[in-house]
């Protein structure tokens, strides 16, 4: 529920950062020639100070910075250029001259299975505002992805699943670190959350297949976030939720900035006057805190820390299907602590070294009815990567990286019964290597390639990866891309001590990309084939005596994506299609079938307008997805049932004022506005009954809307 307060944030910041301008930049922008540059990006490093040159080459700005600082001058087809500036004067007079770059000339940039949202990226399709404003996703990172192609709505999760992979088969990178719980703890039935602001990152881009050789351990896909540089200014921040409450401080500095922010929430308030399916004992509720420390070590140099724990716990009261007179008591309590540092530096102009670590520690323990389960997580990462500029025309960046993880789980059936235990260390070392090499003006190739080695499961994998994109046309461009994707199995299977490898999959991706103003037509196949994948000899895990790599299967599907931010005045839509083929064989599945989480359709329509005379941003999202497969005991075949249709269309709104100086925002959102009875899914019992029957459970949101109500307050320095 904390995201809404950060939608909250960053409306404020765009509607507030003019007024706090000081000093004068002003210059001109020409090429080796002395002709001007029409269209180029000025703004200062880390900061959204800005401006783009005029039909003479000249910008002019003003901004709070102060000291020496980053001046970054960009235009496509030509080498970005960063100049050092002291804006303790003002800055009248800058001429400043671009050169060609030959890697960038007719925009040719690799795009097949990528999704980017970057100031820096000349089609940035999404923004961490774009995240927070779209209608059903509760500022929910996650939750706004699943508004794009390639990802399917598995409401009962709320996790990412793509291109028919299961959730596990999808990572999320800070900096180019894996991060071991991207999610909020949940139990089934009930939907997971993203642990992370989307303010915390200036840019994010969704992978869903084809990715860098930088990136492993994901089948599927790879969400890689970028987090922020330097704060923008001094500020607290003050929100009021129907769900609870937080306060932030946030100190700038010339070259550092410091943010602490605390966090409540409880949903008690919010579950009694809102009905609930789930009998609740103890409600949802949460006490957060983070810090976050940015030291600007030089011109080109960052170092970054950031640090958050989290502390949850609820309980509730489930039905069995199974013993439909004695339901279930379940209770969750769950700790998570994570630690996120990283440094760069670019040397000579040409090299640039990116280092990198985090550790992350998680304590989780569910009891359900007398069975109770402990499970304590650590995992370290550390990573460096070198980037090496070879002339205008290639691009080499090599790293190596490993992670330490120590799993360790406890499992008492009953307080008679006798402990289990399952303990997993591993340590996986990776290297990778990959070039970008400009073939022309027209032509770009990305090869790479990836060796992995587990020491848990004595296996190594080398994986080849390949990106091609190619220059079609004014505005349009066709990428290929292709490789290997491994992933060491879950540690649930881990903790059994039965020989396994790695799961494996291999991508094919044709992509067709057209960028012409402000609007975007993306239309995109690919084909996947799944190799050794887990499978069990039994229909449930904990009933299975023989766990092997002996699953396959395949994904297959097109998409397409529209959005157009040029024809509505400060309008902003997006159209979403995927269609998905997918089958495997895996898990407890006696033959290969369709998942249950692959649906067929999935259809997404967004939204957003700024109303002026009223000063509130209003958006909404129409969602459609045909019926997941679920396996029904009392007809033949395996998982021939379809659920109905899932429909929801959401709204929500902001309205941005003034109080006394400090800027206030109200916002309200609710989804599945028309009430729409969403079925996720059918769950069976395990015999049947007197009629010869199984008896049947639907699964069930937990309610048929989800209401918000938040009050921000800014108070600037």
């Amino acid at each position: 529920m904390k995201t809404a307060t950060l939608l909250l944030f960053v409306l404020l910041l765009l509607t507030s950062h003019q007024l706090l301008a000081q000093t004068l930049v002003k210059g001109q922008v020409k090429d080796p020639d002395g002709q001007p540059i029409i269209g180029a990006n000025v703004m200062l490093k880390g900061a959204y100070d800005g401006a783009s040159t005029d039909a003479a080459g000249s910008f002019s700005f003003k901004t709070k910075s102060t000291g020496t600082q980053a001046l970054v001058i960009s235009y496509l087809g030509y080498i970005t250029l960063e100049k050092s500036v002291n804006l303790d004067q003002p800055l009248a007079h800058l001429a400043l001259v671009l050169k060609p770059d030959y890697r960038q000339l007719q925009a040719v940039q690799i795009s097949a299975g990528a999704f980017e949202a970057s100031d820096e990226k000349r089609a940035a399709l999404l923004n961490s505002r774009d995240i927070v404003t779209t209608a059903g996703a509760a500022a929910d990172i996650m939750g706004a992805i699943n508004a794009l192609p390639g990802t399917q709505k598995v409401g009962e999760e709320g996790k990412l699943f793509v291109r028919g992979g299961d959730s596990y088969e999808t990572k999320t990178f800070i900096d180019g670190l894996p991060v071991a719980n991207p999610y909020n703890a949940s139990v089934p039935d009930v939907p997971a959350r993203g642990r992370f602001s989307p303010f915390l990152f200036s840019g994010m881009a969704f992978s869903s297949g084809g990715y860098s050789a930088e990136y492993g351990q994901a089948l599927s896909s790879a969400l890689l976030l970028q987090s922020q540089d330097l704060a923008e200014e001094s500020q607290t921040g003050i929100s009021l939720m129907s769900v609870g409450a937080s306060l932030s401080r946030t100190k700038r500095w010339e070259n550092t900035s410091l943010a602490v922010s605390g966090e409540y929430t409880n949903l008690q308030p919010y579950m009694s006057l809102v009905p609930q399916r789930q009998d609740w004992i103890k409600m949802p509720e949460t006490k957060s805190g983070s810090v976050v420390f940015r030291q600007k070590t030089s011109a080109t140099g960052m170092f970054k820390l950031y640090g958050t724990y989290a502390s949850s716990d609820f309980s509730l009261i489930q039905d069995d299907i199974n013993a439909p007179e004695t339901p279930t008591q379940i209770n969750l309590s769950n700790q998570n602590l994570f630690l996120n540092s990283t440094y760069e530096e670019v040397f000579q102009e040409k090299w640039t070294l990116q280092t990198g670590t985090t550790y992350t520690y998680t304590n989780l323990d569910i009891t359900a009815g007398t069975t109770d389960v402990n499970t304590g997580t650590h995992t370290w990462n550390g990573k460096a990567v070198v980037i090496r500029d070879l002339g205008h025309a290639v691009t080499l960046r090599t790293g190596l990286e490993t992670q330490l993880s120590n799993y360790d789980q406890t499992y008492q059936q009953d307080p008679e019964t006798e402990t289990r235990h399952g303990l997993v260390k591993e340590q996986n070392i990776a290297g990778f290597a990959e070039a970008d090499v400009y073939l022309g003006s027209k032509l770009v190739a990305r090869p790479g390639l990836r060796f992995e080695q587990s020491q848990f499961l004595s296996k190594h994998a080398l994986s080849p990866r390949l990106a091609l994109a190619y220059q079609a046309g004014k505005d349009g461009q066709v990428s290929f891309a292709y490789g290997h994707f491994y992933q060491t199995p879950e540690q649930d299977y881990l903790k059994y001590q039965q020989p396994l490898t790695f799961e494996k999959a291999v991508h094919y991706i044709l992509n067709y990309q057209r960028t012409f103003g402000k609007r975007t037509l993306r239309v995109e196949g690919y084909h996947k084939q799944y190799q050794n994948l887990i499978r069990y000899n039994a229909p449930e895990l904990q009933n299975a005596t023989q766990i092997t790599n002996g699953g396959h299967g395949y994904a297959r599907g097109v998409e397409f994506f529209f959005r157009d931010q040029e024809t509505i005045k400060k309008g902003d839509y997006w159209i979403s299609y995927s269609f998905l083929d997918s089958k495997r064989l895996y898990k407890g599945y006696p033959e290969l079938a369709r998942p249950s989480f692959a649906s067929t359709h999935n259809v997404n329509l967004v939204y957003k307008q700024m109303i002026d005379p009223i000063k509130t941003y209003v958006g909404t999202t129409f969602s459609y997805t045909s019926g997941r497969p679920f396996h029904n005991p009392n007809q033949e075949g395996f998982m021939q049932g379809r659920t109905r249709n899932y429909l929801d269309l959401s709204l929500n709104a902001s309205y941005l004022t003034t109080v006394k100086g400090h800027s206030v925002i109200l916002h309200g959102s609710c989804s599945n506005l028309l009430g729409f009875n969403n079925v996720f899914g059918y769950r069976y019992a395990s015999t049947p009954g007197q009629d010869g029957q199984f008896a049947a459970q639907p699964i069930l949101p937990s309610a048929k809307r989800f209401a918000l109500v938040a009050l921000l307050i800014s108070i600037n320095d």
